[in-house]
């Protein structure tokens, strides 16, 4: 254990000493609250010796810790809960520390704890969530439990299905493929022409510093409330990130790359083909993955302003109106799963288009 480490385990096990002076004379009453409340008290010994040193003791003592947590919360918590809860959590933020840190693990391992760890944290995250807003009485207009949002998020699948096809489907999506596509022909125009480039671009970063709360009605205005509009909205969001980050990419070459093409006698559009647009393919990816963020949240904003009775963002707003706060969070779920599929599934196509960029290197050599 480094100092860090070692810092919190002290204080883990503090916490588990009170829970455990707390709960002592129901010890028969709650007797899986007074067992994992003395464990992780006697923990506090591996400072001294090395011994379960290793970050699987914390985790599993973390996981049954959950569980148990997780039973009692929906009876009034017993004395000795919090303090014990608060021992879970730094024996959970301990297992990961040393996961994320051990050196000598084989290399199948290594793979499943980089996805295991995710996983647990965010299973932290949600345990807690669920522990804290039913423990202390939280009221749903407030914050509602994940599992009161995962029960309206099973009930509302038709609806929940209706709103995605609405805002990502037609709108989010089409405006990406257009903003994105458009932006990447006129950033090869602006290439070959010093005069667009320096006439384009100044007004392209002024209208993209434009609020999208101010071009949402006008694009509402001119399209309609359908989906086209937000369509719209989404196309002027993504179409400068991507004109810039394109145009910057064509103007980095290796000059060794350059002056060998030109010893060949190479076209302008050899040379775009074999060299520089190759040399772009980061600076392109990286807007494209901006923008798959970007669009969604275009088209939900846009549809706080006016859209037909579908949609995400409408479901939200109508759905805070009436204070029905668990679909407005299922809604939320469905939007943060959307976007990080998307930003996702093009992370994974840059890995593979860019396998020869250094940041991928790492990869390579594994």
């Amino acid at each position: 254990m480094n100092k860090f480490q070692k810092a919190q385990q002290v204080i883990a096990s503090i916490m588990a000493l009170l829970a455990l002076q707390s709960s002592i004379f129901y010890a028969f009453n709650y007797p899986a609250l007074f067992f994992i409340s003395l464990i992780a008290t006697i923990g506090v010994i591996r400072i001294f010796y090395d011994y379960l040193n290793s970050g699987l003791f914390d985790f599993l003592l973390s996981i049954i810790g959950m569980t148990i947590l997780m039973i009692h919360v929906y009876d009034s918590p017993p004395n000795g809960f919090w303090p014990l809860l608060i021992s879970i959590w730094l024996y959970g933020w301990l297992a990961v520390e040393k996961i994320t840190h051990e050196k000598n693990i084989a290399p199948f391992f290594r793979k499943l704890f980089f996805i295991a760890v995710p996983i647990f944290f965010g299973a932290w995250i949600l345990f807690a969530w669920e522990v804290i807003t039913i423990g202390l009485n939280i009221p749903m207009v407030i914050l509602p439990s994940p599992s009161l949002i995962s029960i309206q998020f099973v009930n509302s699948l038709e609806t929940l299905w209706a709103d995605f096809v609405q805002t990502f489907v037609r709108a989010a999506l089409t405006g990406y493929l257009i903003g994105c596509g458009s932006a990447f022909i006129i950033a090869i125009l602006i290439d070959k022409s010093l005069f667009l480039r320096r006439g384009l671009l100044p007004i392209g970063n002024f209208i993209s510093a434009i609020p999208i709360v101010g071009i949402a009605p006008i694009m509402i205005m001119w399209f309609g409330f359908d989906w086209q509009s937000k369509a719209a909205v989404v196309v002027i969001m993504t179409f400068f990130p991507m004109l810039v980050n394109t145009v910057t990419g064509l103007s980095v070459n290796n000059p060794i790359d350059r002056d060998l093409l030109k010893t060949y006698a190479s076209s302008y559009t050899q040379s775009l083909i074999l060299m520089r647009l190759p040399a772009a393919a980061p600076f392109i990816f990286n807007a494209l993955k901006i923008n798959s963020t970007l669009a969604l949240i275009g088209a939900i904003i846009a549809e706080f302003f006016g859209s037909p009775t579908v949609g995400l963002g409408f479901r939200i707003s109508v759905e805070v109106g009436r204070l029905n706060l668990d679909m407005v969070w299922a809604e939320i779920v469905v939007a943060a799963i959307v976007g990080s599929a998307s930003y996702g599934v093009i992370s994974f196509i840059e890995k593979k288009v860019t396998f020869w960029h250094p940041s991928n290197r790492s990869t390579l050599e594994k």
